[in-house]
């Protein structure tokens, strides 16, 4: 037998059959946390409306659910490592549909917090286990990077499909209808993942380090905590002790686990550079784009005045160029190389974000349009670039653990660009003057946000409405203009991190036997 036939025999032994269909199933997962995360922005003028949450518990409730997941991501991957990533991924699965009932009949501003936050628990069990079993079906590294470009197609899909589904939902019934959409997709991948998905695990992974787990979520959320409230309101005496906390809580969780022999998280991952440097541009990159979305939709809705279906719309470009970027990655790191790929995409993110800085009320939609569509071409090619140098960097066994991290990098960075940019734009929307003669109790209810400007005004005469909404309005698009700036100012640092960080980095070729 010949060389090339020992390989085409060696290659058709390791493509598991069936494996294309139990990764359609697996993108369902993905697909319910990424509908998730983006109907939420179409839904927060109608939950304003309703709930009546103050400015800081409107963030609260756009990012509770990324601190807890990032909080949680690297325990999750390493358990379903442990206990089995298919049985992870049914159980989160599960989870996360109920919780979603929650998030729908939530009645006050604090439920929707303490339910966003369990909806993070669920969450923080779905990403890693998708990302790991794709590493143990594919041993193909070309099939598999093309199988990574799927994920985070899907991944972009459900950021279109939220904003339309959501948009449709938000115009016939009432805003907690768009948390409902998880349930008829979490029973598919349930029904369908017992039957089709390959049960994958660590053969001799150590006992679960529940110490660790609690250094790990303590850690990571009093560290975003403190950066949000330093962020909003300056160094306070809380958010002070928050970062000590969680500074020291991290410290002793690296230093736990480089003492443990069976850590919860390998921290020798980091002495790969290609590795380190795939995480770095991912938590970078997701930081100065995810404050930035969050306030979008309100931008196309408060703003603009369009409907929730026609703000979903609008936003399509972004994903449309995401999914076609993701399934072309594979193809373009090897036919150039990882970090001019990488680089390339974080700098076309960045210059994009550049150009919202010229953005006004009446922004024509062509050069929004063209906006988001290079964000969602750059973004695309970066982020699965990334995600296939993490997983190919690791051993298989520790794939749930390289997959929470890449997750966690991506978590905390939507954490920390919600809390960081998102406070930007709060803090220059609060300083906008108020027209004479309007109401104290009218005033500071448009002082906290631009829904609650909106609404307020609608209860004076049209003499004092108009001007008050429209100084509303231009303050937050000041706001959202230099969010956009510092967002820009990000992704082009990133772009450079990625140039020296990545080179020499290569996805691989070679098949490996399972």
């Amino acid at each position: 037998m010949t060389r090339t036939d020992q390989n085409a025999h060696t290659t058709d032994e390791v493509r598991r059959p069936g494996r294309w269909i139990a990764l359609a199933v697996l993108v369902l997962a993905v697909l319910l946390v990424a509908v998730d995360a983006t109907v939420l922005g179409l839904a927060t003028p109608f939950l304003s409306e309703d709930l009546k949450p103050t400015g800081t518990q409107l963030l609260w409730i756009g990012d509770v659910y990324s601190f807890v997941i990032a909080g949680l991501l690297v325990s999750m991957g390493s358990l379903g490592d442990r206990i089995g990533r298919k049985k992870l991924l049914l159980v989160g699965a599960v989870a996360f549909g109920a919780v979603s009932v929650l998030n729908a009949y939530a009645t006050t501003p604090e439920m929707m917090i303490v339910a966003r936050a369990l909806l993070g628990v669920a969450g923080a069990t779905l990403m890693p286990s998708t990302l790991a079993l794709i590493r143990n079906l594919f041993h193909d590294p070309r099939e598999r990077s093309l199988a990574i470009g799927i994920w985070g197609a899907m991944a972009s899909a459900g950021a279109a499909v939220g904003p339309v589904v959501g948009g449709f939902l938000l115009e016939h019934f009432w805003w907690g209808s768009v948390f409902l959409i998880n349930l008829p997709v979490m029973a598919v991948l349930v029904v369908v993942g017992v039957k089709l998905i390959p049960e994958s695990k660590n053969p001799a992974p150590g006992p679960w380090d529940m110490p660790s787990v609690g250094l790990s979520l303590v850690g990571m959320f009093g560290v975003v905590y403190a950066i949000k409230e330093m962020a909003s309101h300056g160094a306070g005496w809380d958010s002070i002790a928050a970062a000590v906390v969680g500074l020291a809580a991290l410290t002793w969780f690296v230093r736990r686990q480089l003492r443990l022999p069976a850590p919860l998280l390998d921290m020798r991952l980091f002495h790969h550079r290609g590795f380190s440097g795939a995480v770095l541009a991912d938590l970078l990159t997701i930081l100065g784009l995810s404050g930035l979305v969050f306030f979008l939709s309100q931008f196309l809705q408060l703003v603009q005045g369009r409907g929730p279906l026609e703000a979903g719309l609008a936003e399509l470009p972004a994903a449309i160029g995401a999914v076609t970027a993701g399934l072309l990655a594979g193809l373009a790191a090897r036919r150039f190389s990882v970090r001019s790929v990488v680089t390339g995409g974080l700098a076309a993110v960045g210059l994009a974000l550049g150009s919202v800085t010229l953005l006004d009320e009446h922004t024509d939609y062509p050069l929004l349009g063209s906006m988001l569509l290079v964000v969602g071409l750059g973004a695309g090619f970066a982020f699965t670039v990334t995600a296939d140098v993490i997983l190919s960097s690791v051993p298989k066994e520790q794939a749930g653990s390289a997959s929470a991290v890449s997750e966690t990098a991506y978590e905390l960075g939507a954490a920390l660009g919600i809390a960081v940019l998102g406070s930007i734009v709060t803090g220059v929307y609060r300083g906008f003057p108020t027209p004479s003669g309007i109401p104290a109790d009218v005033e500071a209810a448009a002082h906290e946000s631009l829904g609650g400007a909106v609404e307020s005004a609608a209860a004076l005469p049209a003499a004092q409405a108009g001007p008050l909404v429209s100084a509303a309005q231009d303050a937050f698009v000041e706001g959202l203009r230099s969010a956009a700036g510092v967002g820009a100012a990000v992704l082009l640092a990133a772009a450079v991190a990625a140039w020296f960080l990545l080179r020499g980095q290569k996805l691989e070729d070679s098949v490996e036997h399972p």
